[in-house]
C-alpha cells in the first residue's frame, strides 16, 4: 500500500506501539503532538481488538482519514499484533499503514526525545513521534506473513545445521578413541576426502576395531570399499592400503571398550544422517516458498553467482526492507561484521575479536554465501587471498569475514538500487 499524497498531515493519526511478550504499550498522537491516548493492552487477540477500537474511535471523533502505526521489530512478539493491524478490514478502510522498524533505526531518536528516562510509555511516544516526523516515508508497510514464514524456515535450517555440526564434532571424539589414526590428515594414511562420506560411515560400522581392518585380507577390504563406494573410487586398492596402514598404526584398546564405542558411533551417525535428510527437506521447502516470492530485492540477491535460493532466502528474510538501513555500514552493524579495537600507539593487534552484537542468523547466511561466492567470483577470490596472507593468525577466519564485509557492500548496492548483478559493472 502506498501513501496517498492527497492526505494532509493534519488528517493523519500517528500510533506508536512498544511491544513486549505480555503487553503492548500504545501512544497515539496527532500532527501537533497532542497525546490523544496512552494505554497498555495485553499482547493477545483481545488486546489487539482494544487497540483497533481505540484507533477507530479517534479517527471518527477527530474526522481523520489515515493512520500510520509504528512498532519495533521484536521477533515473534511483534508479528501477531503487526499482522492483525495490517490485515484488519476496518483499519484498511481508514487507510492504515503498519511499519515494523529496525530497533536500531529508532534507538537514537528515542534517546534524544526521552533524555529524562526510558519507560514503555515513553518508548511508545517516541515511536508515534517517529511516524509523525516523517521517518516512515521511505519504508515499506508491513506485509510480513510470507516473509515470516520464510524466516521461520531459514532460521530452522540454521538450527538444524548447528545440531549437525555439533554432532559431527562430538562423534569425532569417539572415532578417535576407537581408531586413533582413522583418516588422519597429518600423514599419508588419509583414506577418504570426507570422513562422513557414505563409504567412510559404512567402514566405521562394519569393522568393530582397527585390528579387524588390519587383519582383513586386502582383496576383501577392496571389495568392501568398491561395494560401499558404489564403484566410484578410481583406485580402491590404494584406499584399502591406506586404511590398513592407519589401522596398524592406531592404538589398541581393551576389547570391552569397542562395543559401547561402536554403539555410540552408530547412534551419532544415525543422527547425522537424520539431520542431513532434514536439511535436504527444509531446502526443498524454502525453494518452494520463494518461487512465489515477488520481490525485486530477493531477485537481486539471487542474481549473484554462488548465491542460490536458500542463501538468498536466508539473507532476504532477515534484512526485510533494505530501506531501513541508510548505508552499507549500517547494514554491516546489523549483521555484526565489526571488530573490537585493540591498538596502542604504533601497535596494531592481529587478534581483534568480532563483536557478538548483530543478527546471528543474517551473519550465518552472509558468511556461508560469501564462501560460495569466493569459489564463483575471481575478484572475491583474489580479495580473500590478499587478506589471507596479510596476517599470520586466524588467516582463514579473518579473510572470510573481511570478504563478507565486502560482500555486504554488494548486497546493499543491489538491494537498495533494485538492480541485478552484472560482472561487467
Amino acid at each position: 500500500m502506498k501513501t496517498n499524497p492527497q492526505f494532509n498531515v493534519n488528517e493523519i493519526l500517528y500510533v506508536g506501539i512498544d511491544v513486549s511478550k505480555d503487553s503492548n504499550q500504545v501512544c497515539i498522537l496527532n500532527f501537533n503532538q497532542d497525546k490523544l491516548a496512552s494505554f497498555s493492552s495485553p499482547n493477545n487477540n483481545d488486546g489487539a481488538i482494544i487497540i483497533e477500537e481505540k484507533i477507530l474511535g479517534l479517527i471518527k471523533k477527530h474526522s481523520l482519514k489515515k493512520v500510520i502505526i509504528v512498532l519495533e521489530s521484536t521477533g515473534i512478539y511483534s508479528f501477531h499484533i503487526s499482522y492483525y493491524l495490517s490485515s484488519n478490514e476496518s483499519l484498511v478502510s481508514v487507510n492504515a499503514e503498519v511499519f515494523v522498524v529496525n530497533p536500531k533505526s529508532t534507538a537514537n531518536y528515542s534517546k534524544v526525545l526521552n533524555q529524562f528516562q526510558k519507560t514503555d510509555p515513553n518508548d511508545a511516544y517516541a515511536l508515534a513521534d517517529f511516524a509523525r516526523s516523517g521517518h516512515t516515508k521511505n519504508l515499506k508497510p508491513f506485509n510480513g506473513s510470507q516473509r515470516l514464514a520464510l524466516q521461520r524456515l531459514t532460521r530452522h535450517r540454521k538450527h538444524v545445521v548447528s545440531l549437525l555440526v555439533k554432532e559431527k564434532e562430538y562423534v569425532l571424539t569417539n572415532i578417535f578413541l576407537k581408531f586413533s589414526d582413522y583418516n588422519n590428515g597429518n600423514h599419508d594414511c588419509k583414506s577418504f576426502s570426507n570422513m562422513f562420506s557414505s563409504t567412510s560411515r559404512e567402514i566405521l560400522l562394519k569393522y568393530d576395531s582397527p585390528e579387524k581392518i588390519a587383519k582383513t585380507k586386502l582383496d576383501k577390504l577392496v571389495d568392501a570399499i568398491v561395494k560401499f563406494g558404489k564403484n566410484r573410487f578410481s583406485n580402491p586398492i590404494e584406499v584399502a592400503n591406506k586404511l590398513q596402514k592407519a589401522a596398524r598404526s592406531s592404538y589398541r584398546l581393551d576389547n570391552s571398550m569397542y562395543e559401547p564405542l561402536n554403539a555410540a558411533i552408530s547412534s551419532s551417525l544415525s543422527l547425522i544422517s537424520c539431520f542431513e535428510n532434514e536439511i535436504y527437506e527444509i531446502d526443498k521447502a524454502i525453494e518452494k516458498l520463494v518461487k512465489g516470492l515477488d520481490s525485486t530485492q530477493y531477485q537481486s540477491l539471487l542474481s549473484i553467482p554462488g548465491v542460490g535460493p536458500v542463501f538468498a532466502a536466508g539473507i532476504f528474510s532477515e534484512i526485510g526492507d533494505i530501506n531501513m538501513f541508510d548505508s552499507d555500514n549500517a547494514l554491516a552493524k546489523f549483521v555484526g561484521l565489526i571488530w573490537y579495537k585493540h591498538d596502542s600507539g604504533q601497535f596494531a593487534s592481529e587478534d581483534n575479536k568480532l563483536t557478538k552484537a548483530g543478527n546471528t542468523y543474517l551473519r550465518y547466511y552472509i558468511v556461508e554465501a560469501t564462501s560460495s561466492v569466493i569459489n564463483c567470483n575471481i575478484s572475491y577470490k583474489d580479495f580473500y587471498n590478499k587478506k589471507f596472507y596479510e596476517v599470520t593468525k586466524h588467516q582463514h577466519s579473518r579473510a572470510t569475514i573481511l570478504t563478507a564485509r565486502k560482500f555486504v557492500r554488494l548486497i546493499y548496492s543491489l538491494m537498495s538500487g533494485n538492480k541485478l548483478y552484472s560482472k561487467d559493472k
